[in-house]
């Protein structure tokens, strides 16, 4: 169910201030003393972050196409063991995308595409049968529509066939009416398809859809079994062709691209967008959109991967992903590691102080988000994102606080390497 206790003003108003945050760290240095990069150098620098992104998106869509293979095999032959398997392909595809957010805030081709596959929270009832205290988000026509129940949808007036769930049915429902609460493609709906409701509050548990939500004939619990299967081979075949898509758009040797479009602009240019990306999605993303509306409103809808537990593992992969940009690595899937000329390197060349204490702020921030998954996987007596939320848990609100304290110093450290180097994260050209 979606949470009442944080209206969307509340929370566009909480963007929006984390943004002002930002903007002004990122003018407030003083920037004597600083040094423009190596032409040359910067531009290194450019086309490794185009290799990184490349890598990352093609890791994202490997392992998309993975989870098709399992959840295949579990519609072939639905099992409690294939649908443990479904699910853990589920939470590997996250680890690479989760990293991949650090190309959002700058990159128009990622930030006009990523609301079709990580859009959250969402309105279960749009999808399919939800708990009898389910509330949609308030006005939402679309909260209780049951697409996996209703072959025939009344839109207000306007009759909408459903009687086959196809990718094409699924892109046109999704953010019906406008409303970002209607979500019918993407990650979460696939994570819902897999998980069902989390009905566990803030105790521990996660959701326990039963595998027989997937069986043919008499063994199909809650009805509509076949297009529940329609709509999850559907939907995960919307996720793998939109990561396609985006793996295409950063493909080396390539002339009518996105990544052939970035490298023809200015370094400058680009290595703002890197600054902006990093920056955005410390503070603005992570530390207030992910971590502190869950954290003020007490409220389980809001948390990233509500139906799994793996929020823990989504904050920490964001994190890395930031990380990663700046020391200019990534490990693959494989356990490869892609290294290359990076921003760490070019501040360093500037001012070694600021790159110390711009890496310092990074580690700091993966320590505080590693207690954070430490504390979530602990074998004994293991704390989950939505557990450490609820009002008055003092361990939730000081692991949470930490995470997001190091944030902002990591973002400051931004503000600091950026001016080191003479760029202007809000110069993106866009």
């Amino acid at each position: 169910m979606r949470s009442l206790l944080m209206p969307a003003l509340f929370r566009q108003i909480l963007v929006l201030i984390s943004c002002l945050m930002l903007s002004s760290l990122l003018h407030a240095n003083d920037s004597s003393n600083t040094k423009k990069p190596n032409v040359v150098a910067a531009q290194a620098v450019v086309k490794h972050y185009a290799e990184l992104a490349y890598a990352v998106y093609s890791d994202a869509e490997s392992s998309a196409r993975q989870l098709q293979t399992k959840v295949e095999a579990f519609l072939k032959a639905p099992s409690p063991a294939g649908l443990v398997a479904a699910q853990q392909a589920w939470k590997t595809a996250r680890i690479p995308y989760q990293q991949s957010e650090v190309f959002r805030f700058g990159n128009p081709v990622v930030d006009d595409w990523e609301y079709k596959l990580n859009s959250w929270p969402l309105d279960e009832g749009l999808i399919d049968y939800v708990a009898e205290d389910y509330f949609a988000a308030l006005g939402n026509i679309g909260g209780s529509l049951n697409i996996i129940g209703n072959p025939t949808i009344n839109l207000g007036g306007e009759v909408l066939d459903a009687s086959t769930i196809t990718p094409e049915l699924l892109r046109s429902l999704h953010e019906l009416g406008g409303s970002a609460a209607n979500v019918a493609t993407g990650y979460h709906a696939i994570e819902f398809l897999l998980w069902g409701q989390d009905l566990h509050g803030h105790e521990l548990g996660a959701g326990e859809r039963p595998y027989t939500d997937y069986s043919l004939g008499d063994n199909c619990s809650h009805g509509n079994c076949d297009r529940r299967a329609a709509y999850l081979l559907s939907a995960v075949s919307v996720l793998v062709d939109d990561l396609s898509y985006m793996t295409k758009q950063w493909a080396p040797n390539k002339t009518d691209n996105y990544r052939a479009q970035l490298l023809g602009l200015k370094s400058d240019i680009v290595l703002a967008r890197m600054f902006s990306g990093m920056g955005s999605l410390s503070l603005g993303e992570l530390g207030g959109e992910r971590i502190k509306v869950s954290l003020e409103a007490n409220s389980t809808e809001d948390e990233h991967d509500c139906f799994s537990d793996n929020t823990h593992w989504s904050h920490y992969y964001n994190g890395l992903g930031i990380e990663n940009l700046y020391l200019g690595r990534y490990q693959r899937l494989d356990g490869s590691i892609l290294s290359g000329p990076a921003l760490g390197d070019l501040v360093r060349q500037a001012k070694p102080a600021i790159d110390n204490k711009t890496r310092k702020a990074l580690s700091d921030t993966m320590a505080s988000l590693k207690v954070l998954s430490d504390t979530a996987e602990a074998a004994q007596n293991p704390v989950k994102f939505d557990m450490l939320i609820a009002e008055g848990n003092k361990q939730g609100e000081k692991i949470l606080s930490d995470i997001l304290a190091a944030l902002v110093i990591q973002t400051r450290a931004f503000e600091a390497a950026a001016s080191a180097i003479q760029i202007d994260p809000t110069a993106t050209g866009i």
